[in-house]
């Protein structure tokens, strides 16, 4: 046997070994009370922590527990980010940094400070020449593993990276705000360059710009309107912070409480976002919508869309998992609030782009799955569209390419991330997270290795 097929062969056993060693009775986890996901009985959160920062509700509870379904509410440091967003709506502007303001400190900044925070962004946006070409050699199609590769090396360029005083804290969270958007627009720019042989743009992004237009310019140059641009500011703020529970700030707080450096915690964060169950969802639901308009014919047809629902509860299509992307969330029950105010320009958007048939199949889509989900698996749980059901179609007619759809949702939750972490540092009596495992492996006399 060749090395090669040593090699092999060692690998399989080993593979077959861990099928076995794996496995854990399920029952074992309600003997001994233990949250399987840190989830309660009843699809809540096991409290793990205390925050000021953001609050997510999906519904009431009674005094006896039972949880009663209301619509979604989301705050940010107090403030409901419908009173938020339609206030930026309305005098149509970009908002983002305002609510990166706020997150960071605690308030709202007046023009003075709104105008400083700006400045002190575009100027921190540009990258180092070391860490440009660093992406322009790296191989790999996968933009979250380069965005995370470039977060550690910024390590290198800080001259003080372990310091986790209020003020570094503060300055390496304004620097990953601002880095982020130029990372992931150069870093997709050299996979088409590689992958596609397109021209290679690295423009330097404007000053006196919003993330938004910036993110578009660096990205597509000059061929974006100002609708791509709130569109894209709006879902910036949506994404930018969702509580402390949710699985990508919850590690960033994890290993924060350890005491590490502020660019090995975001890269872990970024880690936790990039799988399929977490910030690759919005792909996993643009998927599954090309696979529905491909297959109903009339997309009218309310009955022809819901026996194509049963298809897929059914695992006879899509991806044969049985779920519909983008229906149903852990915590909102009636209502996502950012799928509501997105809904608001997602319609104008696809006004403008002249693909109202589109987003109007969309909105029947979402109705007749979630009729069609409680008709085939009962009503056990109030459903409603999550945000990542209409972000992917948003971000395609904005012109942006599915594979910086994950990167995307970081660039706005490095925000909430660096809040959650400097919050995590800084109050007092902090302990390092540390929750129990119980092992359920019986003792057992050790065999000496001649007598195996």
């Amino acid at each position: 046997m060749t090395l090669t097929n040593k090699k092999q062969y060692l690998i399989y056993k080993l593979s077959d070994l861990m099928k076995d060693c794996t496995k854990i009775d399920t029952g074992l986890f309600s003997k001994y009370d233990v949250k399987r996901g840190l989830r309660n009985e009843n699809g809540t959160g096991v409290l793990a922590g205390l925050t000021n920062i953001g609050d997510v509700v999906g519904y009431d509870k009674t005094p006896e527990g039972e949880l009663i379904p209301i619509d979604g509410k989301l705050f940010f440091r107090g403030y409901e980010i419908t009173d938020l967003v339609d206030a930026i709506l309305r005098e149509k502007r970009c908002g983002f940094e305002e609510v990166a303001y706020l997150l960071l400190s605690g308030r709202l900044p007046d023009k003075e400070e709104l105008d400083s925070f700006k400045e002190l962004i575009c100027e921190n946006m540009p990258l180092e020449h070391q860490t440009i070409l660093h992406i322009i050699e790296l191989e790999g199609n996968d933009i979250m593993n380069i965005l995370a590769r470039s977060v550690l090396e910024f390590y290198t360029f800080d001259e003080n990276p372990d310091d986790i005083s209020r003020e570094n804290l503060m300055k390496q969270s304004i620097e990953l705000i601002s880095k982020f958007p130029t990372t992931i627009a150069y870093a997709y720019n050299m996979y088409r360059h590689k992958e596609m042989g397109r021209t290679l743009h690295l423009r330097h992004p404007k000053e006196n710009a919003s993330i938004a237009e910036n993110f578009l310019y660096m990205l597509k140059g000059n061929s974006y309107t100002n609708l791509e641009v709130r569109t894209l500011d709006l879902m910036l703020i949506l994404h930018s912070e969702h509580g402390g529970g949710n699985n990508s700030t919850f590690t960033v707080r994890v290993t924060s409480s350890a005491g590490t450096d502020t660019y090995s915690s975001i890269a872990a964060g970024i880690g936790s976002l990039k799988g399929p169950k977490h910030g690759g969802a919005n792909i996993k639901v643009r998927t599954m919508l090309e696979e529905l308009k491909e297959n109903i014919r009339n997309w009218k047809d309310e009955k022809e869309i819901g026996d194509y629902i049963a298809r897929i509860l059914n695992k006879k299509a899509c991806d044969g998992s049985g779920l519909v992307y983008g229906i149903g969330h852990a915590v909102y029950t009636k209502s996502d609030p950012r799928a509501v105010l997105l809904n608001k320009l997602a319609k104008e958007l696809a006004q403008e782009k002249g693909r109202m048939d589109e987003f109007e199949f969309l909105q029947r889509v979402e109705k007749v799955a979630i009729e069609t989900i409680y008709k085939v698996k009962g009503k056990g749980k109030t459903l409603c569209a999550n945000v990542d059901f209409y972000s992917g179609f948003v971000y395609h007619m904005i012109g942006i390419p599915q594979e910086i759809f994950t990167p995307l949702f970081a660039m706005a939750r490095i925000v909430g991330w660096c809040a959650h972490r400097n919050e995590e540092l800084n109050f007092e009596g902090r302990r390092i997270v540390r929750p129990a495992y119980k092992c359920v492996t019986d003792p057992k006399p050790y065999i000496d290795l001649k007598e195996r």
